[in-house]
């Protein structure tokens, strides 16, 4: 098993594309659990995913509920990115079966799914900056997890 992404119901295309194509260049599954707030389509994945589409590798979930028991089926570690955690994503220690989950741009993720997450990281920010992209996040975690899990 290797590390994968989750999106939590993404909100813009644009930045699902860019993850998509940030998992297919680095042969990482993005799994979304549904329901998105747009269509899953090659036309709204188009700019950010480029040509890179056909070669990632996508998971639907039909809600919340499937994710979850997937996860638990095989036995991952659900790590999420939250800008409400305590503990920086730097200290953490990566496992090869994380499932690394990203909230919804608009709204993070709700109350009973940050509970349930077996672990809870953040990207420590300057001054009164709120959050980062999406995409831009789960690239910085995930090249991380990536270098602790490779060595």
């Amino acid at each position: 098993m290797a590390l994968s992404l989750a999106l939590y119901q993404p909100d813009i295309p644009q930045n699902t594309a860019t993850l998509l194509r940030t998992g297919a260049c680095l042969n990482v599954p993005v799994h979304i659990i549904l329901p998105a707030g747009f269509v899953l389509s090659d036309r709204n994945f188009r700019r950010a995913g480029l040509d890179y589409l056909d070669k990632a590798t996508l998971v639907q979930h039909a809600d919340w509920a499937a994710f979850l028991a997937h996860c638990r089926a095989e036995n991952r570690r659900i790590v999420l990115l939250s800008t409400k955690a305590a503990e920086a994503y730097t200290k953490f220690r990566f496992e090869d079966n994380d499932m690394l989950m990203l909230g919804r741009e608009s709204a993070g993720v709700p109350d009973h799914v940050h509970d349930a997450a077996d672990a809870r990281i953040l990207i420590p920010m300057h001054g009164n900056a709120r959050s980062l992209n999406v995409a831009v996040s789960g690239a910085m975690v995930l090249g991380e997890a990536l270098r602790q899990v490779a060595l």
